[in-house]
């Protein structure tokens, strides 16, 4: 499966790219809407990008060893 960016151009969803999908080949359009704000989305990838810089410093852990860490911190929380 691959991805296709569309858009809607009155009312219909249109897409400017060339396929190779044979005539009468079933799609299914997924509506992104994800309601960020531009401040939510600018501290998302700014977030993103500390991530990523963090990963290639070689400052990262396992994801199943953190959270194990994550849940034992919670367990360990008042209610």
């Amino acid at each position: 499966m691959r991805a296709l960016k569309t858009q809607v151009k009155d009312g219909r969803v249109t897409i400017d790219e060339p396929t190779n999908l044979p005539d009468g080949a079933e799609v299914e359009v997924v509506v992104i809407d994800d309601e960020l704000s531009a401040d939510e989305r600018a501290a998302l990838h700014a977030s993103l990008d500390r991530a990523l810089d963090d990963s290639e410093a070689g400052r990262g852990m396992d994801a199943w060893d953190y959270l194990k860490q994550y849940r034992a911190r919670r367990e360990d929380r008042p209610a």
